[in-house]
């Protein structure tokens, strides 16, 4: 048994607890009673291979923070300890019956203050893939750190991506009628996403849930999106915030001002952020031109809040 009582999870121990390390094996955390059946969700299956470490998994993908994950991860371990984590299904278990696809699928549950507003991340991945420890689950961090409650959504991939359309908008249905279980605002609630995910976060902006299948609820006072080549835009766009660096090959910076000009062009509230030497993918951003763009979002989504919590 480990330093907690449980089954030995190849971490190492301090203050009595199982930490995570940058050496703990990819199917240990996995499988880390704190996660119960959720744990898969923690990384993309596809960068996994048999007998991977944390520090393996990590030199895939653009910034290499292995030592954030290590951080994130044993913070999440704590959080879900004490009940400030919840994992939770949007579908029905008669929905997965039907469309076996929809168990591919999670919101988890970063609690803030009691009735304070809530945000819904949502990471990229080309819609083959969801980075939720690269780009959702860090921001969640820090939104709730802040005494925001935050969401971070798991949603299915691959083919195409209007399933992950129709999972966002199910998730914020689903918070809308677990609102008081949840203790969270829905006034004054915010979209967040990278690359994929900003599509996704923007098009609900635009176009509400009701066009991907659910029944109409307040679209949100602030979209946050990072690096994404989305151009679609109406006259009703809540106000938006853009980040995204000059050297990003996959999300042309160029493209984004212009939507967000045009936005702006209708009244709406914009800010557009612009970081040097930054390319594609850098979450939260340490490390780089863009560290501490959240703290800049975060300022952002408050001055378009309707009302004061």
């Amino acid at each position: 048994m480990d330093c907690a009582g449980r089954r030995p999870l190849r971490n190492v121990c301090e203050s009595g607890k199982a930490v995570i390390t940058v050496e703990t094996k990819i199917s240990d955390i996995i499988a880390n009673p704190a996660f119960g059946k959720y744990g898969r969700f923690l990384f993309m299956p596809e960068f996994v291979k048999r007998g991977m470490w944390l520090k393996d998994y990590a030199t895939q993908f653009p910034l290499n923070n292995q030592a954030l994950y290590a951080r994130d991860l044993n913070r999440m371990v704590e959080l879900a300890e004490r009940g400030m984590l919840t994992f939770h299904d949007i579908y029905t278990a008669e929905e997965k019956r039907r469309d076996p696809d929809k168990a591919n699928t999670a919101l988890l549950f970063f609690h803030g203050k009691s009735g304070a507003p809530f945000a819904v991340a949502n990471a990229g991945g080309a819609f083959y893939y969801v980075g939720l420890l690269q780009e959702s689950i860090p921001h969640c961090l820090e939104l709730s750190r802040r005494g925001y409650n935050a969401f971070a959504l798991y949603y299915r991939v691959n083919p195409g991506w209007e399933r992950a359309y129709e999972d966002l908008a199910r998730a914020l249905v689903y918070i809308f009628d677990h609102a008081v279980e949840f203790g969270v605002s829905t006034e004054n609630y915010s979209l967040w996403g990278a690359s994929a995910g900003a599509r996704m976060a923007a098009s609900l902006g635009s176009y509400g849930t009701s066009r991907y299948g659910e029944r109409e609820i307040p679209k949100p006072v602030t979209v946050v999106m990072q690096y994404t080549g989305h151009t679609e835009h109406t006259k009703d766009d809540p106000p938006t915030f853009v980040a995204v660096g000059d050297n990003d090959w996959i999300a042309d910076w160029r493209v984004m001002k212009r939507r967000v000009d045009a936005i702006a062009a209708e009244g709406t509230a914009t800010e557009f952020y612009l970081y040097p030497g930054v390319g594609h993918g850098f979450g939260i951003g340490t490390g780089t031109a863009a560290e501490g763009w959240i703290n800049d979002a975060i300022a952002f989504w408050e001055r378009n809040m309707k009302s004061i919590y």
